[in-house]
C-alpha cells in the first residue's frame, strides 16, 4: 500500500466523502464522515495536499465557518 499524498474531499452540509490517493493516483481509502468526524480526521493528518470541490454549498459552508470564528 502506497503513502497518501493527496486527500480529496466532497463537501456537503452533514456528510463528507473523503478519499486518499497515492502519488500514482491509486485510491488508498474512501470514507464517509460526519462533520465532527471530518474535523477530527483532518486534524490527525500530516501536512499534504487537500483538494476540495467548490460548489455553492461549499462556499456557503466556508463563509459560515469564517463567521463563527473558525
Amino acid at each position: 500500500m502506497g503513502e497518501v499524498t493527496i486527500i480529496g474531499v466532497d463537501l456537503a452540509k452533514n456528510a463528507f466523502q473523503v478519499h486518499g490517493a497515492a502519488a500514482d493516483g491509486s485510491v488508498l481509502f474512501r470514507k464517509k464522515l460526519s462533520r465532527p468526524q471530518f474535523i477530527r480526521f483532518m486534524a490527525e493528518q500530516p501536512p499534504r495536499c487537500v483538494a476540495m470541490e467548490a460548489c455553492a454549498s461549499a462556499h456557503h459552508l466556508g463563509a459560515t465557518d469564517d463567521a463563527a470564528g473558525s
